[in-house]
């Protein structure tokens, strides 16, 4: 299969993921000529990531983050100190990022996008509608389609873009729930479910007192759900590993670090019940050291 394609103005914690692959990972993004942007740039180049196309400001300083860990309330902050000057899409050497994904889709590259609540809903827009995968937060789907039911919002999601593969909501410690398109299409569906019906099905089979994280799987069937379209797909539910109170460190970059296993997944053409336990993993072991967050 193509790889898919990943072009990133963050994420730095996914894009170290993707050197695991056999393809080439570009950073699209802007650094000082200070120490903290020598130090980005040194290590991620260590990781095998291509930086030629990163903006090196004369002056300045580089985007850099403190966390502040707090064991006793199990919480963080943390204090942003913004790049100067700042970046802007005229900056980069494609027009926008926008432009690139529309190269990457002419070129028949799969595209994963982190639906991020925080851009704007036309940014959104433009970006879902190229999208072949999607993962996102457990409260995204639930905004978007402005339907309170996870498994209804994901199947609104396919029903909306009718490119997307598969759609993916982290839930944190519940770990997530993933909706996928048959890749025979969405063609005549005779055996069709209640989405809702199916996903309360697979939660009576989880292992809840497994420590390591696993995943069930509906059959490929039409899935629906009063007032949506029908799908053929499945739905899955994945757990989170179990992680001693005692044991976690840090969840700065846990979602980047799920995000960067989905893609090796895809690229080392991984089923999807082998890649959420695999992603949940990697993300554990994120959860259990220190973050430096640097760009």
């Amino acid at each position: 299969m193509e790889h898919p394609h990943s072009l990133s103005r963050g994420g730095i914690h996914s894009m170290i993921h993707l050197p695991r692959v056999p393809d080439q990972v570009y950073w699209f993004y802007q650094v000082a000529n200070d120490e903290t942007g020598g130090t980005v740039l040194s290590e991620l180049m260590e990781a095998g990531i291509d930086t030629s196309h990163v903006i090196i400001s004369d002056g300045g300083n580089t985007t850099f983050v403190h966390i502040i860990i707090d064991k006793q309330t199990k919480t963080r902050t943390c204090i942003l100190t913004p790049g100067d000057p700042p970046i802007v899409p005229s900056d980069l050497p494609m027009s926008s990022l926008s432009a690139a994904l529309q190269d990457a889709d002419q070129m028949k590259i799969p595209i994963l996008v982190d639906a991020e609540q925080e851009r704007t809903k036309e940014e959104l827009e433009g970006l879902l509608s190229l999208a072949s995968y999607i993962v996102c937060s457990g409260k995204f789907p639930k905004n978007w389609t402005s339907i309170p039911s996870l498994p209804c919002a994901l199947l609104e999601i396919l029903v909306q873009y009718p490119r997307v593969k598969f759609v993916i909501a982290t839930l944190g410690e519940k770990g997530c729930m993933m909706l996928e398109r048959s890749e025979g299409g969405d063609g005549a569906v005779e055996d069709t479910a209640d989405i809702e019906v199916v996903a309360e099905s697979l939660k009576l089979e989880l292992h809840k007192d497994d420590v390591l994280p696993s995943c069930v799987s509906s059959k490929f069937m039409g899935v629906s759900a009063r007032g949506l379209g029908t799908v053929f797909g499945r739905l899955l539910i994945g757990t989170a590993e179990v992680i001693p109170a005692s044991e976690l460190v840090d969840t700065t970059g846990c979602g980047d670090a799920f995000i960067g296993a989905v893609l090796h997944s895809l690229s080392a053409e991984m089923p999807a019940e082998k890649m959420l336990p695999f992603a949940s993993q990697v993300e554990m072991q994120q959860k259990t050291v220190a973050s430096v967050f640097l760009g």
